[in-house]
């Protein structure tokens, strides 16, 4: 009675394939070709899990790339429908924030210069560099991080993270790209028409280094496109849009993502190849 009563709602493969008018030898080949996919697919996720320790917020166009030696290696062939769908089965799209914090202060006695990179063709590094500042949030207010930005090779050539909106910051960042740079100072420095940028002390040194100034002209961001990218993708993919502890905390992450920017994630303007190698290697 007890076994009758543990078997009720159940039935054997046999009696299910006869009601389907399926063989059995039909079910066991359906179960091996699941069994193999389900073994690829937890392959596919475990390598991609992999690669987003270091770059957690990379979106699949740039995984099929950066991933294509790993597939190989593991015998694994992997297009971009593919793996848009395991993702999504596994909830590992990733999803942007939007946010925005005004930076720019344009309204200031000092002189704007025009925009002289307007349809200009960028060739080679160090050609033209643009600058920006993008907010970081912590615990007790927002900091300020100003980053110069290579155009050629998308290389963040300097930066500097503070706890002010004031001109220190930008400069600090200047002087790191500079002095990394050596005697291959940029040709031009383009930028908003912020007062850091537009004032003495910034343009002086630019000046003294007989690099010509471009300014955006209307203020407008598409002026900038390429330092208003470079802010997003730091903010989207490496996490500094969340909120930190301090100032220590965020100059940490915010280290760490720039590395990892430049040395690892692949750009589609650069064939996907990193800054850092286009930087070094352009002829």
């Amino acid at each position: 009675m007890k076994a009758r009563e543990k078997s009720k709602g159940f039935a054997s493969l046999s009696t299910i394939c006869k009601c389907f008018d399926l063989k059995r030898d039909a079910y066991y080949k359906y179960k091996r070709r699941a069994d193999k996919r389900s073994e690829k697919e937890q392959k596919i996720v475990e390598i991609v899990r992999q690669r987003r320790k270091s770059l957690p917020r990379e979106g699949t166009r740039k995984l099929i790339k950066s991933l294509d030696a790993s597939f190989k290696q593991a015998n694994l062939k992997v297009g971009r429908d593919t793996l848009f769908n395991i993702l999504r089965k596994h909830d590992m799209l990733i999803h942007r924030k939007k946010a925005h914090h005004r930076t720019t202060n344009s309204f200031h006695r000092f002189y704007k210069y025009k925009n002289i990179i307007k349809d200009m063709e960028i060739t080679k590094p160090n050609q033209v560099w643009v600058s920006d500042i993008t907010y970081i949030r912590t615990v007790k207010g927002f900091c300020y991080l100003a980053l110069i930005t290579d155009m050629y090779s998308r290389k963040i050539v300097g930066y500097d993270l503070s706890d002010s909106l004031e001109l220190a910051g930008c400069v600090r960042a200047l002087q790191k790209a500079l002095k990394q740079s050596g005697k291959r100072s940029p040709q031009i420095h383009h930028s908003d028409r912020g007062i850091q940028y537009c004032s003495n002390v910034y343009t002086n040194i630019l000046i003294r280094k007989n690099i010509r100034i471009s300014m955006t002209e209307d203020n407008h961001c598409y002026e900038n496109a390429l330092a208003e990218r470079v802010n997003g993708i730091l903010k989207d993919e490496f996490y500094l849009d969340q909120t930190f502890d301090n100032l220590l905390h965020a100059r940490r992450a915010a280290k760490n993502a720039i590395n990892l920017y430049n040395s690892i994630r692949l750009h589609l303007s650069l064939d996907y190849k990193t800054p850092d190698y286009v930087h070094q290697n352009a002829a």
